[in-house]
């Protein structure tokens, strides 16, 4: 279609010094265009066209068709510019279109549009890009150049403007005039914040672009006449939308709201000028109002303050100050906030003349702020005499009534203070008192007279006030004087009385303290003399049990000194009787009257007296003792060394023949034969020894009669001699008993006297404790000494022969019995089987290993090799019949 305008170089449309085209932004780089962006231009651009077209009444329906005869171009920038062009040419011929195109062309150039690359003939010839590019330069120029907001304009200013109406809608955000308006939420906010009642903005989704650009076109159209320029469709469906389609569009909406605003603002001017000068003169009614309500009430109050005709009762006066204080609180308040009002309202008034142009208020006649304010002043100096006034004759009334009821309350206070305080002064209660009552009375009469003191300016305050009542002629002085009089009297005559008193409590104080000094001297020096003589009475009288020459002197003694201190002694009791006598003296003087007897002590004098009576009385009875019990401590004595001569003798002769005794059945000298007529011997001399020991019981039984428990002379008791003697006699009877057994016993097993002699050493030998007993360990020593090799059940079994009592002990009588029988080698069979059963641990069979254990390896598999098993019902494996064994071992025969 327009091969003949295959230019290299681009097609500019300058705008001259204003660039409003960005040379980046554009629309025919190379003549290409995105065919979408091209369609989207045809449809916008001829929608546009219409929406003026139509105010001339016609329209077109193909933009490259229908400008080529240059009739509606020329119509448009008519109805664009609001200006004539030249006449058009009414011939169909080529030249005649090319002729309007051209002066379509010349009209825009002559609005400052430079048209580079723009010819009447591509026009002509129907070019869409070439039309297309002409009708974005006509809206450029005429819609969108004018745009001026804030400080930028033109495309600037288009965006300006949209960012300022947006930006309270947190969900859009225009930075350009293509992808800003994708989700179609530009558009909407647009039109909600000029118009909100067409679109319920709130219930827009972002992610519903078609919804949002179909109600943004639909409402657009429909309530504010712009045309639909834009499918929905069309911008959903491209990457980036045309920014000229864009543009066109949104400046529609610019010039659609703009103008809404504009008469918005000239009818707004109007009413703020007519609302002003309403205002203005209400206000200044309402101050001519108020001016003469404020004057009228002034006048009126005034004569009412100015009247000072006094009453004559307090009561009236005071019905006047209720009166006032009720003006001043109730009547008085909301005038002074009119006059405040009126102040404020005159100043605002004047400040919005002032500020709207208007000439100044002027009040009517004698209502200016100043008239005002004069009478006011008027007012409050009428009413600051009045109050004055008022309370000075209230005051004058009111001080004569205090001053009467003053004078009654504290005449009645003091009189009911005074009243029985005469006689509780002249009261001789302190005659019949202790001296802690009396000082008691003395404090509680200082705590009077202080009272009294206090109580002074009390009196002065009466006789004060009674004169001011005369000064001021009160009606009742008379009474009042009378009463003060009689007040007045009656102190001087309480200060006498007190005075008295004081003289007469100190004076008896005086004199109990003196007596009280005596009690207690007395009681100081009582005390301990009497129990001075409680002490030598009880001494005196003590029984005593002494059991030496020594103990019985030393109480003599002691008994002396005592009788050496009794002279002094009388001294002291003279002198605490002389204090008795010395307090019986003071009251019989000072007729003290002696209330009860010393606080101090309960000793008296006749008590003193009778004890030391029964002291001197005692002390030849204790004399008589003392004497007695000497004489019978000597005798005590000469008993006690009768008795230790003998004991000394006798004990030691029982020790001597113990020990021979023991050496003799030790010793082994001789034959046993030998041995037993030398103990007959010694067994016949101790029994001649019996009389000495029935003369100690003699004298023992003396000692006893005697009640003497001690003897210093003699280590020997009357018991020990007793046990000593019995353990003689049974001691030579059993070593006789012993000797008499070993001769039998020897006898009967044969054994020689030199083996007996032999048993005799290893027994002693073995007797390491010498008690002629052996204990186990000693034994099991003995055994081993002879070569015995035992085990432990082994040791057990013969422990069990020679001590079958379990006592511990083996005494030589057993070792000679065991010794011999082991010696004599008389085993049975029996016995043999009875060691077994020891070595079995009480069973009826023996194992292998116990048999191991407690016999010489070789004796042990002796036994093990000849014992048959066992087959008792009790049988265990490897049990071995020891039984029949030790049977075996002696031939049946003692079975």
């Amino acid at each position: 279609m327009d091969h003949h305008h295959q230019h290299d170089h681009h097609h500019q449309y300058d705008g001259g010094e204003n660039d409003y085209m960005p040379q980046e932004d554009d629309w025919d780089r190379d003549m290409l265009l995105d065919p979408a962006w091209e369609k989207q231009q045809r449809k916008t651009f001829t929608a546009w066209c219409n929406s003026h077209l139509r105010k001339a009444g016609t329209q077109i329906d193909n933009i490259e068709e229908d400008f080529r005869d240059g009739l509606k171009l020329m119509l448009l920038l008519e109805v664009i510019s609001g200006e004539r062009l030249a006449k058009p040419e009414r011939g169909k011929m080529r030249v005649h279109k090319i002729s309007n195109v051209n002066k379509a062309l010349d009209f825009i150039a002559s609005k400052g549009v430079k048209l580079v690359s723009i010819g009447a003939e591509e026009i002509v010839d129907g070019n869409a890009k070439m039309t297309l590019g002409m009708i974005w330069t006509i809206i450029l120029r005429f819609a969108i150049q004018d745009i001026s907001v804030e400080e930028t304009s033109a495309k600037e200013g288009l965006l300006l403007w949209c960012q300022r109406k947006t930006a309270p809608y947190k969900n859009v955000n225009i930075q350009n005039f293509h992808i800003s308006w994708k989700d179609g939420l530009g558009f909407c906010a647009l039109i909600h914040r000029h118009r909100p009642e067409l679109i319920d903005y709130g219930k827009l989704r972002k992610d519903d672009p078609m919804t949002n650009l179909n109600t943004a076109f639909d409402v657009a159209e429909k309530y504010l006449d712009i045309p639909k320029m834009l499918d929905a469709e069309d911008i959903v469906g491209t990457a980036r939308p045309d920014e000229k389609a864009i543009m066109t569009y949104v400046s529609s909406f610019y010039h659609a709201f703009s103008g809404a605003q504009k008469a918005e603002t000239a009818a707004n001017r109007i009413c703020k000028v007519l609302a002003v000068n309403q205002e203005n003169e209400q206000l200044m009614e309402d101050y001519e109002k108020l001016a003469s309500d404020l004057l009228e009430w002034i006048r009126r109050t005034i004569p009412w303050l100015e009247n000072r005709v006094p009453e004559n009762t307090m009561q009236a006066m005071q019905q006047k100050l209720e009166d006032f204080r009720d003006y001043r609180r109730l009547h008085k308040p909301p005038k002074v906030q009119e006059k405040c009002q009126l102040e404020i309202n005159f100043n605002t008034l004047q400040t919005k003349l002032r500020l709207s142009n208007r000439p100044a208020f002027m009040p009517s006649e004698g209502k200016m702020v100043s008239d005002v304010s004069n009478a006011w002043g008027g007012l409050e100096g009428a009413e600051k005499g009045y109050e004055e006034w008022l309370l000075n004759e209230i005051r004058r009334l009111e001080r004569l009534d205090h001053l009467a009821e003053k004078f009654r309350q504290k005449a009645a206070i003091h009189e009911a203070w005074t009243a029985g305080k005469e006689e509780m002064l002249q009261d001789k209660d302190f005659e019949t008192a202790t001296l802690s009552e009396i000082k008691a009375l003395l404090k509680k009469h200082e705590a009077f007279e202080s009272d009294l003191a206090a109580h002074q300016d009390r009196v002065e305050q009466i006789a004060a006030i009674a004169q001011e009542l005369n000064e001021l002629e009160y009606y009742d002085s008379p009474s009042v004087n009378a009463r003060c009089q009689q007040i007045c009297d009656q102190w001087d005559s309480l200060g006498v009385l007190t005075q008295k008193r004081s003289e007469a409590l100190q004076r008896t104080e005086k004199l109990l303290e003196t007596i009280d000094q005596l009690y207690l001297e007395f009681a100081k020096r009582a005390a301990p003399f009497n129990n001075w003589m409680e002490g030598a009475m009880e001494d005196l009288q003590d029984t005593f049990i002494v059991h030496t020459i020594e103990e019985i002197q030393g109480l003599s003694t002691a008994h002396e000194q005592f009788k050496a201190t009794l002279p002094e002694a009388d001294k002291e009791r003279q002198a605490i009787l002389g204090i008795h006598n010395e307090i019986a003296k003071i009251v019989q003087t000072y007729h003290v009257n002696m209330a009860g007897t010393n606080p101090y002590t309960t000793i008296n004098p006749q008590e003193i007296n009778a004890k030391w009576d029964k002291v001197r009385q005692l002390v030849p009875q204790r004399d008589q003792a003392l004497v007695e019990e000497h004489a019978r401590q000597q005798n005590n004595e000469r008993l006690r060394r009768q008795f230790a001569n003998q004991a000394n003798v006798i004990g030691p002769w029982i020790q001597t023949k113990m020990e021979e005794i023991g050496r003799i059945s030790i010793e082994m000298h001789g034959t046993l034969e030998d041995q037993l007529t030398h103990l007959r011997q010694y067994e016949k001399s101790i029994v001649n020894y019996k009389p000495k020991i029935d003369q100690l019981e003699g004298d023992h039984q003396l000692i006893q009669e005697a009640l003497i428990f001690d003897n210093k002379h003699t280590n020997y008791t009357m018991e020990h001699i007793r046990v000593g003697w019995e353990q003689l006699l049974t001691t030579i009877a059993r070593t006789i008993n012993e000797i008499e057994n070993q001769i039998l016993t020897r006898d009967a097993k044969g054994i020689s006297q030199d083996q007996m002699n032999e048993f005799r050493a290893s027994f002693n030998h073995f007797d390491r404790k010498r008690t002629g007993m052996m204990d186990a360990e000693d034994f099991r020593a003995c055994l081993i000494s002879m070569g015995y090799n035992m085990g432990e059940a082994e040791f057990s079994r013969i422990m069990s022969i020679v001590d079958p009592n379990r006592l511990g002990l083996i005494t030589f009588q057993a070792f000679i019995d065991f010794m011999s029988r082991e010696t004599a080698d008389t085993d049975t069979a029996d016995q043999v089987m009875a060691s077994f059963k020891v070595l079995a641990g009480d069973k009826n069979y023996i194992l292998a290993d116990e048999l191991r254990r407690e016999l010489p390896p070789d004796q042990a598999e002796y036994c093990i090799a000849r014992m048959t098993p066992y087959s008792g019902p009790d049988t265990v494996p490897g049990a071995l019949d020891y039984m029949s064994f030790s049977t075996a071992l002696y031939g049946e025969s003692d079975l």
